[in-house]
């Protein structure tokens, strides 16, 4: 007799059905898992020998033979600890193979038999609910398998909990799903002084989801301008919730298993390798990319970043996806981020600040800012220069605006690109945002009047613009429109847009 067991194996974010098998035989003792199991894989037989043990259950004096198929899928992970000792007891006829046939399992086991929390539950119970099976994981990844909606789930703490079920001693109860309680507190834009200009880059680059780089001097305030971002951005839509934690769930980093409606925001080292970034390593990992997913991915530093790290990532910012391609297999995951980066204008940083003379300007500032390829300058909506702050400015009360009046107007302006695509009959996962939005749709809703199409024709050829930068002035040019509620794209909605590709690195 066979016995088998469902899991599976995570391909991005999408799962590949696992049939663990599981034969015991009259020959020499032994345990052997093949099917291409890795290191964790292959260690498995250990933990749930003494998993087993802890219960008062030994291993049958007999070979016992663990099939994973498709067996040319290489195996990775800890949690087919428990199918596989699942599908042992079932051999050993402690469980029957009819009440395991309409679960998916997963999760690793301690070596007293305690369920420990894996990562992908999420995942793996969309694609169980999807082939109309239930699941089975450890409590504590519990709320995140209830957010796959009418799907059965067995959340037990230890083995003997789930074989006391099964044997109807003891009854599990169902999980709920609960909700990050996100912090109210964001830090404020009213602590910012000064940076007029910068603050309303900051707040287009909002209201349209769109890419910025910000060059100034240390101590201009960049960083900080950044960090207050998402303090301004709208709350994610349920569906955009999801997609962000089943990314999370793969990373291992959703905690207690809550799905939170606060947008991403990343920012990693500039140090950082290019798998940390796009995604990659041993088990291909989603990268920074995947965990800004509708969120914001935040790159201190620009130039200091290696070239070929940067240049990796202009086709994730172009398709919204990271593609990490390995000899035997493909992996996807969804990279739909919003790029804000920030920069020194040269290496010392005071370049063109005539009480800190550089000795080597201009030639300082074109070696650092040449690090920056033209193809992914080009990716950017926003670019902008941002002074340093007076002492003037500094000596000032703080500003009466803050953040929460900001965010309205960026709701505002989200919710009138909203309804306006939806009027198109553009549906997700369609585009969500002016900067998403593409061809004849950008065509249709971002159509400038005369002048305005006059203007940017005039300054296209005078900035010498790429296709692709014409249409990120378009994009731009209507989020400042739906800042202001127009419903036509103006000249002067133009003119500000252009004015953001104006500066030196255009």
């Amino acid at each position: 007799m066979v016995a088998r067991v469902n899991t599976v194996a995570f391909r991005g974010i999408d799962t590949l059905e696992i049939d663990v098998q599981v034969h015991i035989a009259n020959t020499m003792p032994g345990v052997f898992i093949v099917g291409l199991p890795a290191k964790a894989v292959d260690e498995s037989k250990d933990r749930v020998r003494s998993a087993l043990a802890s219960l008062g259950l030994a291993f049958p004096p007999q070979r016992i033979t663990v099939n994973l198929a498709p067996a040319d899928v290489i195996k990775e992970g800890s949690h087919y600890d428990l199918p596989i000792a699942l599908g042992i007891l079932a051999a050993m006829g402690v469980l029957s193979q009819e009440d395991l046939s309409g679960f998916c399992a997963l999760g690793e086991l301690a070596l007293d038999g305690r369920l420990t929390a894996v990562a992908g539950v999420l995942p793996a119970a969309i694609g169980a609910s999807a082939r109309g099976r239930g699941i089975i994981c450890p409590a504590a990844s519990c709320p995140e398998a209830a957010w796959a909606g009418q799907v059965e789930v067995l959340a037990p703490v230890d083995l003997m909990a789930l074989i006391n079920h099964f044997k109807g001693t003891q009854i599990l109860t169902p999980p709920s799903s609960e909700l990050a309680i996100d912090a109210p507190h964001y830090p404020d834009l009213v602590d910012i002084k000064g940076q007029e200009s910068a603050k309303r880059a900051i707040e287009v680059a909002a209201a349209g989801g769109h890419n910025l780089l910000m060059m100034g001097p240390p101590g201009a305030g960049k960083s900080m301008l950044a960090a207050r971002l998402p303090g301004i951005l709208p709350p994610l839509e349920a569906s955009e919730a999801l997609e962000v934690s089943m990314v999370q769930s793969i990373a291992g980093i959703l905690t207690e298993g809550r799905i939170s409606r606060r947008r991403p925001f990343r920012d990693p080292h500039h140090s950082s390798s290019m798998p940390a970034l796009v995604g990659g390593g041993v088990q291909a990992r989603p990268g920074e990319v995947s965990l800004a997913h509708r969120g914001v991915l935040f790159l201190d530093e620009l130039a200091e970043f290696p070239r070929a790290v940067l240049d990796s990532l202009r086709q994730s910012i172009e398709t919204g996806k990271a593609v990490v391609s390995r000899a035997n297999h493909r992996f996807t995951y969804p990279a739909r981020f919003q790029l804000i980066a920030a920069m020194n204008p040269c290496r010392c940083g005071h370049i063109g600040d005539p009480g800190r003379a550089c000795a080597r300007a201009p030639r300082c500032g074109q070696d650092y800012q040449s690090k920056l390829s033209g193809p992914l300058l080009d990716r950017f909506d926003l670019l902008i220069e941002v002074p340093p702050v007076s002492a003037a400015d500094l000596s000032l009360p703080p500003p009466a605006e803050g953040s929460a009046a900001v965010a309205q107007r960026v709701a505002e302006a989200r919710d009138r690109q909203t309804h306006r695509l939806r009027s198109l009959g553009v549906e997700p996962p369609g585009p969500r945002s002016n900067a998403e939005t593409d061809g004849t749709v950008l065509e249709t809703v971002a159509a400038p009047d005369e002048a305005g199409r006059k203007l940017l024709t005039a300054s296209a050829e005078h900035l010498r613009l790429t296709a692709r930068g014409y249409h990120r002035v378009l994009r731009v040019a209507r989020t400042i429109a739906d800042l202001e509620a127009a419903e036509t794209v103006r000249r002067c909605h133009v003119a500000e847009a252009l004015a953001y590709r104006g500066s030196r690195m255009a």
